[in-house]
């Protein structure tokens, strides 16, 4: 399991937010290229995952089919990721699954909820964004950047159309390993940030008015 500590960055531009990164002394850089990530966020008719996160449950799992490439329509390998979480902690179970329409999504929720075994999984939020990746020589940190948050609500249309939310703001995460939890002061202390929950999911679903 990791660490995945996110903060939620409103009052900077993203050169602000890169430059405080490329001046980290623990020398971050780029070990991959910028892509953008599409998910589908998948939940029960009561929304029971989102709610686990609103209160911050200290065990809690979120299911979400992801896939890259600027044209959120074209679906080419796409996974299904179960994320779960004991109290700061995280895992992901990630589960190859076929391409599909975004115009047609019963195929889709009929492979989640077979492969999640939760009969009532529905699809709840589309959302994409820019991801930018740095890391440490080491290779024992890493430091994702997200920009241009884009959502759009999947109970309030039957498929996906465009994008009709934005947020402006910033999300970055630095990532490591439970077992260097006890040396990591000297990366975060660096971070001129506050720490936040930042659930996208949770964002979307709460800017959609749901």
């Amino acid at each position: 399991m990791r660490y995945e500590k996110k903060y939620k960055i409103d009052e900077l531009n993203l050169n602000m937010v890169l430059q405080s990164i490329r001046l980290h002394p623990a020398s971050f850089s780029k070990i991959y290229p910028d892509r953008q990530i599409n998910n589908i966020y998948f939940d029960t008719p009561h929304l029971t995952t989102y709610r686990e996160n609103v209160i911050g449950a200290s065990e809690r799992k979120k299911f979400r089919v992801r896939w890259y490439g600027f044209d959120p329509h074209l679906i080419e390998q796409p996974n299904l990721e179960i994320k779960m979480r004991h109290n700061q902690l995280g895992s992901k179970k990630v589960m190859p699954v076929e391409a599909f329409s975004l115009t047609m999504l019963d195929p889709i929720t009929k492979t989640v909820q077979q492969k999640c075994h939760t009969h009532g999984l529905r699809p709840v939020l589309m959302n994409s964004y820019n991801r930018s990746y740095f890391g440490t020589t080491d290779k024992k940190y890493r430091i994702t950047v997200d920009t241009n948050l884009r959502y759009f609500s999947l109970l309030a249309a039957n498929n996906f159309t465009q994008y009709n939310i934005k947020d402006a703001g910033i999300v970055l995460e630095i990532k490591y390993d439970e077992h260097i939890d006890d040396s990591t002061d000297r990366i975060i202390n660096y971070l001129p940030y506050r720490q936040t929950k930042s659930s996208k999911y949770v964002t979307g679903v709460q800017l959609s008015n749901i």
